[in-house]
């Protein structure tokens, strides 16, 4: 574990473990690096893997006021430089970051796995944000939860339940670990979605990008990610896509070889064998 420097001198508990090139995991809303301890068990060996909690997390710095993406990719820009890596890995909110961190920062290939993004009327629905943060306002986090859930996961058979049910499910959900983390930071994870509205735009907004570029997407999660990914590809100059058989949204989380092996090829090998544009 070490500590570094944000640009605004804030500090980055930096998580590495791992021999090889160096690659950076960049988390989803509602969790912490915790969740993704099998992706980062099953990737070092064949990398030094470099994570942290984005802020407002765990050991993380609190966010500044008014908070932007921006804050974002300036931390990653203190992890890349300090580790000197040039390849990232980001899952939800976190593909959102790293995808608008290619645009400006020395990343060479980068991986994103169901990036929720908001293209020119497509992708993320974005409906759900209202209902959401009354429910916060009210101090019902489950509610809140579940009202995200269901958007986020609508293929999921619980999210076909009426809202009340599916709140009361929540409830329960809750008294896990991994529930009261996504409890303690659904506010936040309502304030990072409104990040994604604001950026709303053709997919062209990401041509810029020059990074070898792969997009994941789970053929069990929302068919928007897919949908998404389709269109990035024929926009990026260096993109490929992936989708991963029986993998959900949180299926980077699980890491299942159908996810590890072909990520580690496209990190490995020039062109990333075995996975097509």
């Amino acid at each position: 574990m070490q500590r570094i420097t944000a640009p605004d001198g804030a500090g980055i508990v930096l998580h590495s473990t791992g021999t090889g090139p160096g690659l950076v995991v960049v988390h989803g809303g509602g969790v912490t690096i915790t969740e993704y301890r099998r992706l980062i068990a099953r990737l070092a060996d064949r990398f030094t893997v470099h994570a942290y909690n984005r802020r407002g997390r765990a050991d993380a710095p609190p966010r500044r006021e008014p908070y932007t993406v921006e804050q974002e990719i300036d931390d990653l820009g203190a992890v890349l430089a300090h580790t000197g890596a040039r390849w990232a890995v980001g899952h939800s909110y976190g593909a959102f970051v790293v995808l608008r961190a290619a645009l400006r920062l020395p990343l060479e290939r980068i991986a994103v796995y169901d990036a929720p993004l908001r293209l020119a009327g497509h992708g993320m629905p974005t409906a759900f944000l209202d209902p959401a943060e009354a429910a916060v306002r009210a101090g019902d986090t489950a509610r809140a939860l579940a009202v995200v859930g269901a958007a986020v996961d609508p293929r999921n058979p619980a999210s076909r339940l009426p809202l009340a049910v599916r709140t009361a499910i929540t409830r329960l959900f809750l008294r896990t670990e991994v529930g009261r983390t996504m409890g303690a930071l659904v506010g936040m994870t309502l304030v990072e979605s409104r990040q994604i509205e604001a950026y709303e735009g053709p997919a062209e907004q990401y041509a810029g990008i020059t990074a070898e570029t792969l997009l994941i997407s789970g053929a069990k999660a929302a068919p928007f990610f897919t949908e998404t990914n389709d269109m990035l590809a024929a926009a990026l100059p260096h993109a490929r896509t992936l989708r991963v058989p029986g993998s959900a949204h949180n299926g980077i989380a699980v890491a299942p070889p159908t996810l590890v092996e072909p990520l580690t090829a496209f990190f490995t090998t020039p062109t990333g064998n075995g996975i097509s544009r």
